[in-house]
């Protein structure tokens, strides 16, 4: 099981067992529960297990069932956290793409330090206009969202002033997959990768890149991001994970410092960025000529 899972999954099945204890204590079996309700049996079940996350109006009907409305507030109170936690990409980006990015700029308030790993996408935080309306438009394409991908960009790219405050730093580590994955096209890809050799001298930002032939401490099995030492953000295809327990924050700093720990930085990260850029241009050359 994921690491960046475990605690919702724990979450889940904790909201579960307190409505289980709830039907208990009525004296009541899940398919009685359930024929009261007009549900289907398996949606006791599944509830119950951790399987599936109740809506309000569940744990409100379940409460009043089991005699327990004492508790509605508290379990509401567990199923929001909950839902913070697990932010299901089609909850979040329902009112858009925009609002999304808005969101994170409160967080980039907030924020002094960034520590983030990549290993099949460019950061945000370093993308170009370009870059980041690809990604966006594939957003749109997998989640069937509103498409206001103009307006996304915009903030996305007015997040990014940020990379120039001198109150905030910010730690970058890509695996070098991420720097050739055919996400995008080649010259859109040729002017990102470009964006990166810049930022290797910014002043405020520290930017390194695992090449293909470094051993890595641990595998890099998917990107995260830390926020100071308050908040992990993992993003998967069904949702972003936002993990705010003290030991797994920790664990996400430790791992993060032994990908940092292989990194190459400065000339070093250049000469690898630079070696994709001259096949991307190489490639591209060979198309044109065709």
């Amino acid at each position: 099981m994921s690491s960046a899972t475990t605690g919702v999954d724990e979450a889940r099945k904790a909201l579960g067992k307190r409505l289980r204890g709830l039907r208990v204590a009525a004296v009541l079996s899940g398919k009685e529960l359930a024929e009261s309700l007009s549900w289907a049996g398996s949606k006791i079940s599944k509830i119950e297990n951790g399987h599936q996350n109740p809506s309000d109006s569940d744990i409100l009907a379940w409460t009043q069932a089991t005699g327990a409305e004492h508790e509605a507030a508290s379990l509401l109170a567990a199923l929001h956290n909950l839902e913070q936690q697990h932010a299901e990409w089609q909850r979040v980006l329902k009112a858009g793409l925009k609002t999304h990015q808005l969101t994170l700029s409160q967080l980039d308030e907030r924020t002094k330090l960034y520590r983030g790993f990549e290993n099949t996408v460019i950061p945000g935080l370093a993308q170009t206009s370009e870059y980041a309306r690809a990604r966006f438009a594939q957003v749109v394409m997998v989640h069937k969202v509103p498409n206001d991908i103009d307006e996304a960009v915009k903030v996305r790219m007015r997040r990014q002033e940020m990379l120039y405050r001198p109150d905030k730093r910010f730690h970058f580590v890509i695996a070098e997959a991420a720097l050739r994955y055919r996400l995008v096209s080649p010259d859109v890809m040729i002017g990102q990768l470009d964006r990166l050799m810049a930022m290797t001298s910014m002043r405020n930002v520290k930017l390194g890149v695992i090449g293909f032939g470094t051993k890595y401490v641990t595998d890099p099995r998917h990107g995260f991001w830390i926020y100071d030492d308050h908040l992990v953000q993992v993003e998967v295809y069904s949702a972003e994970i936002n993990l705010r327990q003290p030991q797994e924050i920790e664990l996400y700093a430790n791992i993060f410092e032994h990908h940092a720990s292989v990194a190459s930085y400065g000339a070093e990260a250049r000469s690898i960025i630079g070696r994709v850029v001259r096949e991307l241009a190489d490639e591209t050359e060979e198309d044109l000529g065709t």
